[in-house]
């Protein structure tokens, strides 16, 4: 290859402007557009093209875009197409947001909607899908909380991995499968203040034990192919230009094959941000030389390949550099089948493309996530023989997405839709609560109010980060008006971050936590609040009570001790918080060999019974804790989950068994040990379980 042919591999172009006739916006090929060869002629010449993002092309697109690249350049290498997807393709099924897919505990669930989103992306010829995201949502003012899958470490890595492993498959040269790209590289859920792109503070120790632990079971055991450098910087290293995460930790130490792409400003920003570059050259460059494989269109191409070109003639940039990134680049290329069938059949997206099965999924994944906070009086399940019911709130008659979701796709079922249908001999009544006595006035009417509260996208959502968690609007006033006027009253939320809602929770008498529920969210919600599902979601965040008392996870040193004047830093919710209509009982926790050598597993069992009139699923949490430690470790972790259902009455006895590995620390020589020592370990429903046992490690 020229290096010519080289630095055009690394560059990726958006396209729904560029190269077709027409487009809905500035990342959708209109679905009737036809490719302009012409256009393509005058951007991309004969030098072919590493990836096309922003198009979102049909397969007929795809196809005629990809026949045209393919012939125009020496070579004859194919394009990859790149997309968002993080809870569904484009025109293809609206499954919920992660945050609330993490809700189900279910990594099975997970596993299903990457396999559904890459079959769904890859009909229309998209071979790479940009997620899932594996930061930990550590301050939850940060606007891309939905995106996460919480807060924790070992949870986030297992739904990485099985996402991972669902999209990507058994193998990538299918027309069903496509290359996941775990995202922000790395710790970028825990920026100063909650502003996104700010800088993260941590030390090494904390960045491997929590926030790159996060990542490495996707990559190692999951191969994903690709990831996304962030744009932030940990103690003044941009993550663009730290080869100690990108090529030490990331291909020296996991063995990574794939390439590493750059978030979109992640390059510019080393040059006029953090001005630790003192060009668009030096900038790309040093990119490059770090450890990234391509940019996302950071500077305009010329510049970007121009660059690459002038620091390998000058010495500034490796020509082993320049090489890895363009092996990276086409090794994913070659993985996918593109060389060997590089177009997609046109028919296969009727057949792939919001299926029975992925609709199916996507109510499953709704209901899964269901997370009852309070029920008092067991207020919930409603009777549908109830007669008049208000449904009132911003979010009360619309399917609330979440963001990288536009809100017209899909059957968008709305919670005042899918009260109708559960309770089809009510009278259900609706308003939206901007007039506040309206509102009141319509509630007094009722039997019973359903408050549908929460967020929207420009609430929350990339570029929407907050000073504050409650109620935006008027909806904190509008929630204790309706209230005060004494009928019973739900109050459910839909929404992309914990808020904190105190008086609610002083004050109502069930609470329902829904997340962004997907298409059929309506659907899953009055199920839930009629019976008819009976919930088992937990939280995967921790709700603190008030915005001073963040960070608040659940897995903090011991050494924090709250010592406010005026709070009591207690959580409103713990990590792993949910009921259910029914009730458990933790009994008989055991840990084999209460003394083990070197070497040996933990087996932990623990039995749960049902001890409620009703049959249903309880989520079984594990947590440990290292007495006495050479460095300072959490007061808990979760070490391991399962979800199961049991029968009214029924009893049964969860295993776990934890390697040693799992047990190791990051220490002060700066190497991986499992230390000797006493270690406890709890079991229960929550962060706050209560039951105990002990194990020493000799």
């Amino acid at each position: 290859m020229t290096i010519q042919e080289k630095v055009r591999q690394l560059d990726m172009y958006s396209s729904a402007r560029e190269i077709v006739s027409a487009h809905t916006d500035d990342t959708h090929a209109a679905l009737d557009a036809t490719f302009v060869p012409e256009k393509a002629e005058s951007i991309w010449g004969d030098l072919g093209v590493g990836a096309v993002h922003d198009l979102n092309p049909n397969p007929e697109q795809a196809n005629a875009i990809q026949k045209w690249v393919i012939s125009h350049n020496r070579l004859g290498i194919p394009a990859l197409f790149i997309e968002e997807g993080l809870h569904g393709y484009d025109t293809g099924t609206v499954f919920p947001a992660p945050i609330g897919l993490a809700g189900t505990w279910d990594p099975e669930v997970a596993r299903e909607t990457g396999a559904a989103i890459a079959a769904e992306a890859r009909s229309h010829g998209v071979g790479m899908i940009l997620g899932p995201v594996l930061d930990l949502a550590r301050d939850p003012r940060w606007g891309r909380v939905e995106e996460d899958f919480g807060e924790d470490t070992y949870l986030t890595g297992q739904f990485g991995l099985a996402y991972v492993q669902g999209m990507q498959g058994e193998t990538l040269a299918s027309d069903h499968t496509a290359v996941a790209e775990p995202k922000h590289f790395v710790g970028h859920g825990s920026p100063e203040g909650g502003e996104n792109t700010s800088p993260v503070h941590m030390g090494e120790r904390e960045m491997r034990t929590e926030m790159l632990a996060a990542f490495e079971p996707a990559f190692r055991q999951g191969h994903a192919m690709s990831t996304m450098a962030a744009y932030h910087e940990i103690d003044g290293i941009p993550m663009t230009a730290d080869p100690l995460v990108l090529k030490q930790i990331l291909r020296g130490e996991w063995g990574f094959q794939g390439f590493v792409l750059s978030d979109l400003g992640a390059i510019r920003r080393l040059y006029e941000d953090h001005r630790v570059a003192s060009s668009p050259q030096a900038a790309s460059c040093l990119a490059i030389r770090s450890g990234v494989d391509m940019q996302f269109y950071d500077f305009d191409h010329a510049v970007f390949q121009k660059a690459l070109i002038d620091c390998v003639h000058d010495g500034t940039l490796a020509s082993a550099d320049l090489d890895r990134a363009v092996r990276s680049v086409l090794r994913v290329k070659f993985i996918l089948g593109l060389f060997d069938r590089p177009y997609v059949d046109p028919t296969l997206m009727s057949r792939a493309e919001r299926t029975p099965e992925h609709l199916a999924l996507s109510l499953r994944s709704a209901r899964e996530s269901m997370t009852l906070l309070k029920n008092d009086g067991n207020l919930l399940p409603l009777a549908k023989t109830t007669k008049h019911i208000a449904v009132i709130g911003p979010n009360g008659n619309i399917a609330r997405y979440g963001d990288y979701e536009r809100e017209a796709n899909g059957k968008h079922v709305s919670l005042f839709d899918g009260i109708r249908e559960e309770a089809p001999d009510a009278l259900v009544t609706f308003d939206e609560g901007k007039d506040i006595s309206a509102a009141v006035a319509i509630a007094k009417q009722s039997d019973i109010v359903i408050l549908g509260l929460g967020e929207w996208q420009g609430v929350e959502g990339e570029g929407f980060d907050r000073t504050n968690l409650d109620l935006p609007g008027n909806q904190e006033a509008l929630l204790e008006a309706i209230v005060a006027i004494g009928k019973p009253a739900v109050l459910v939320l839909e929404n992309g971050r914990p808020l904190t809602i105190r008086w609610a929770k002083q004050h109502v008498r069930a609470i329902l936590e829904a997340w962004y529920p997907g298409e059929l969210g309506g659907q899953a919600i009055a199920e839930t609040l009629f019976g008819d599902n009976n919930p088992a979601g937990r939280l995967t965040i921790t709700f603190p009570a008030s915005t001073g008392q963040l960070p608040a996870y659940y897995s903090a040193d011991p050494s924090r001790v709250h010592k406010y004047v005026d709070d009591d830093g207690k959580p409103l919710f713990p990590f792993g918080w949910g009921l259910s209509y029914t009730t458990f009982r933790y009994d008989r926790l055991t840990a084999t060999h209460s003394t083990l050598k070197s070497g040996q597993s933990v087996h932990v069992t623990v039995d749960v019974t049902n001890t409620g009139s009703q049959d249903g699923d309880d989520v079984v949490q594990l947590y440990l804790r290292r007495d006495y430690s050479s460095v300072e470790t959490p007061g808990r972790e979760l070490k391991g989950f399962t979800r199961i259902h049991l029968k009214a009455g029924e009893t049964k006895t969860v295993s776990f068994d934890l390697p040693q590995e799992s047990l190791q620390i990051w220490n002060t020589d700066r190497n991986w040990v499992v230390e000797p020592g006493g270690y406890t370990l709890w079991a229960g429903g929550s962060s706050e379980a209560t039951l105990q046992t002990m194990f020493q490690l000799r």
